[in-house]
């Protein structure tokens, strides 16, 4: 009776001070706008763009919004990466009403260049580099003709849109531009320095830090959150990476491909499922997949569960690999992309399984792991006692063979198959072959 007062009180005590933290939290607020305190959100902007970036920053953003933020500063050093990506990203400053500003730390190349042009204003370290931002496709070749195009347009349109030369811009997506007078090598895609950029326009001021950065900006007064990436956030960013992806999915496809070879379930299914789910753990928090493709993935591994412990003709492994692709195509951000994945995915699981199989399947730990164990008469497992004395024995049929019947060899009745077709009753027929209960007959011709 005591212990459960003692957790009312407690729970009470947890509801009391939750309520009582969010008008604090308002005050705390509300006191910031009455003094004019300023507030500014950094972002770090690094590694690849890609989709989980975008949906780290997305959420960086909402709460820039809702904690009143006076400046989103964009901590960038990327070496660029997924163009739809970068387009939403790009959507999401503009449609943002609180000023951004692009501080480049290190580099901003490619989709970081044309992510930093939508910002209000560029401000740049002094070594740091912005620009060569062509677009290539998943082989490292360039993209085709309308995909440049659209580019191009996309290029021109960031730089237009706050008063930029966009003669520059295209310059770093097509290096058939030529510029003089910034002494850029002829026939490269144009890389800005800070004071190159600073030159051009791209630029409006070099910082060192964020000290200075803050001095150029007049916000020296102003408070500074830093928005963190979450581990959840991390795995999605590594997951939905464009190398990432195929990856996981030739592990999933191999471990599920050399589960299905091995008896009951090891470490090859405990291999796969772990790689797709990372797959699909990612492209849900990322805000890719919905529940509808996490319950065909879970559909799907179920079939294949059947499988694996019900003998058949495969047909429940066929369907649970067709909802486990199912479940990815409607996972993807890009279908013709995914669909280019799971291709890659499939020809390395069958390269690899037949390596493995050829060249591993009876050495090594891979013993443990595929089932080469077979059933002979040597290792003691008998069901019918093979009669190789009955081979050249004369008989004849008591049963017309069609192909099968019954004959009797000295007085002893047999269940016979032909070596041919129909043999009539009464005919002599000799053993040609036995094996187990299978006795193989042939008849004779009389003369």
């Amino acid at each position: 009776m005591a212990t459960r007062r003692w957790r009312l009180f407690f729970s009470f005590t947890f509801v009391i001070l939750a309520l009582l933290l969010i008008p604090l939290q308002t005050m705390v607020h509300s006191e910031r706008e009455a003094s004019g305190e300023e507030l500014i959100y950094y972002i770090p902007v690094e590694q690849t763009v890609e989709r989980g970036l975008e949906a780290f920053m997305a959420r960086s953003f909402a709460n820039a919004i809702e904690e009143g933020a006076s400046h989103i500063i964009l901590e960038m050093d990327t070496p660029g990466g997924a163009v739809d990506a970068a387009g939403n990203i790009a959507l999401l400053i503009q449609e943002t009403d609180i000023p951004v500003i692009t501080y480049v730390k290190n580099k901003a190349i490619s989709a970081g260049a044309y992510i930093a042009l939508n910002t209000d204003e560029i401000v740049m370290a002094p070594g740091a580099t912005m620009g060569s931002a062509a677009v290539i496709d998943g082989a490292g070749n360039a993209a085709e003709e309308k995909t440049q195009s659209y580019w191009l347009s996309e290029m021109r349109s960031a730089a237009e849109l706050n008063g930029r030369d966009p003669q520059y811009a295209l310059a770093m997506a097509d290096n058939r531009i030529d510029l003089p007078e910034l002494n850029a090598p002829e026939g490269e895609l144009l890389t800005l320095t800070a004071q190159q950029a600073m030159q051009v326009g791209y630029a409006e001021a070099i910082a060192s830090n964020r000290g200075e950065l803050l001095e150029y900006l007049e916000l020296e007064n102003a408070v500074e959150i830093e928005m963190q990436v979450s581990f959840s956030e991390q795995i999605a960013r590594f997951v939905t990476h464009p190398v990432v992806i195929p990856i996981l999915l030739s592990i999933g496809s191999l471990g599920l491909v050399l589960e299905l070879y091995s008896p009951g379930f090891g470490v090859p299914g405990i291999m796969g499922i772990s790689a797709l789910l990372l797959f699909f753990f990612g492209h849900m928090f990322a805000g890719f997949a919905g529940w509808e493709s996490m319950i065909l993935f879970v559909v799907g591994f179920l079939l294949i569960i059947v499988e694996i412990f019900v003998p058949g003709f495969g047909i429940f492994g066929l369907l649970g690999i067709g909802a486990i692709i199912g479940g990815m195509l409607l996972a993807s951000f890009s279908t013709a992309s995914m669909i280019i994945y799971i291709a890659i995915a499939l020809v390395i699981t069958t390269v690899a399984a037949i390596l493995i199989f050829r060249y591993f399947g009876h050495r090594g730990p891979m013993r443990k792991v595929i089932h080469t164990d077979s059933t002979s008469t040597e290792k003691g497992y008998i069901t019918n006692e093979t009669r190789k004395e009955l081979l050249g024995q004369i008989g004849e049929t008591l049963t017309p063979l069609r192909p099968s019947g019954s004959a009797v060899f000295v007085k002893e009745r047999l269940d016979v198959i032909s070596e041919g077709g129909y043999i009539e009753q009464g005919k002599k027929v000799e053993v040609v072959y036995t094996a187990g209960s299978r006795i193989v007959v042939r008849e004779v011709k009389e003369d």
